[in-house]
C-alpha cells in the first residue's frame, strides 16, 4: 500500500461546492470516472497540480462513497488559491491513502461518539461521520458539537440540516462565536458549550478543530470526568511528505504522518514538551 500511495494518479474535478466563503468542496474521480481509491476514516491524501506547488488535505467522504472522493478545502495558500479559483472538468494528480485513519472498525465499535469541531475542523471529521452514520447497527448514538464564527462559516450546513438532523441515531449542537440577525441556535464558543452540554461520560469523544480551541476542550472535558484514553483528534496539518522521509512532523519518537494523524490524547502525553 505504502508503494502505491507514492504512486501519483490523475484526478478529474467533476463538481464543486462553496460550503462557506473560503471552503470548497472538490469531487474528484479517475479519469475512467472511478473512484481513485479505498481509505480509511480519518486517512489523507496528497493533492497536487505539477508546477504549482501540493499539499497534505483530508478526505472528506466517507468510505462507503464508492463512486468519487471529496475533500473540502479551506482558502489559505498556493495550492488551495488555485484550487478556489478552478473549474470542473480540470485534472490533478492525487497520491494516497496516508496516515492511520480512526478505529472504526476496533475501538469504536458499540460504543456512543460525540464528535468535536470548529470551523474547518469538520473536514476531517466529516468521513467518519458519514461512515458511521452508513454502519448505525455497529455503532450507539452520534453527537456532533460543531461551532464556527458566524453562520456563514459553518462547513456542510445544507447537509447538517436536510440530512444529519433528521437522523434519528444523531444529535446535533451547534453554536456560532458571536451573535448575529439570522441565527437564532446557540452562541458561544466551543469549550463552553461542550461543558455545558456534559456528554456522558460513557462516550468516546473525537475532537478536531483549532489548537487553541482544541487546548480549551480537552480541559474542559477532564473537568467533566472524561479520561485521555477516551478522547482521539487528528493531527494531518502537520503532515507534509506523509511517507515518514522529510521528518517535518517527527517528534520526539514519533512521526504524524507514519504514526498518526490520529491519535488518543494519552499518546500524545508521550511526547516531548516541544509538541
Amino acid at each position: 500500500m505504502e508503494q502505491e500511495a507514492l504512486i501519483p494518479r490523475v484526478g478529474v474535478i467533476t463538481e464543486i461546492r462553496q460550503d462557506t466563503p473560503d471552503v470548497k468542496t472538490f469531487r474528484v474521480v479517475s479519469t475512467d470516472g472511478k473512484k481513485l481509491f479505498e481509505h480509511i476514516p480519518g486517512q489523507c491524501a496528497m493533492l497536487s497540480v505539477p508546477g504549482v506547488s501540493e499539499a497534505m488535505i483530508s478526505i472528506t467522504s466517507s468510505p462507503t462513497v464508492k463512486e468519487y472522493m471529496e475533500f473540502s478545502v479551506k482558502k489559505c495558500g498556493c495550492l488551495t488559491t488555485w484550487l478556489h479559483a478552478t473549474e470542473p472538468g480540470q485534472m490533478i494528480t492525487v497520491r494516497g491513502p496516508y496516515g492511520n485513519g480512526f478505529p472504526v472498525d476496533t475501538d469504536f465499535k458499540g460504543k456512543d461518539l460525540v464528535f468535536i469541531a470548529g470551523g474547518i475542523g469538520l473536514a476531517p471529521l466529516h468521513s467518519v461521520i458519514n461512515y458511521c452514520r452508513a454502519n448505525a447497527k455497529d455503532y450507539g448514538k452520534l453527537q456532533v458539537i460543531y461551532g464556527s464564527r458566524s453562520k456563514q462559516d459553518l462547513v456542510d450546513y445544507k447537509e447538517i440540516l436536510d440530512e444529519w438532523c433528521k437522523d434519528p441515531n444523531m444529535e446535533v449542537d451547534l453554536t456560532i462565536d458571536n451573535p448575529q440577525p439570522d441565527w437564532d441556535g446557540h452562541v458561544g464558543f466551543i469549550p463552553n458549550y461542550v461543558k455545558e452540554l456534559n456528554p456522558d461520560l460513557r462516550k468516546t469523544i473525537l475532537m478536531c478543530g483549532p489548537p487553541i480551541m482544541i487546548k480549551f476542550t480537552l480541559a474542559g472535558l477532564k473537568e467533566l470526568g472524561f479520561k485521555e484514553n477516551q478522547v482521539y483528534t487528528t493531527m494531518e496539518l502537520r503532515m507534509k511528505c506523509g511517507i515518514g522521509k522529510c521528518g517535518r512532523c517527527n517528534i520526539g519518537n514519533k512521526y504524524v504522518c507514519k504514526d498518526g494523524p490520529v491519535f488518543r490524547f494519552d499518546q500524545l502525553d508521550e511526547l516531548p514538551n516541544e509538541y
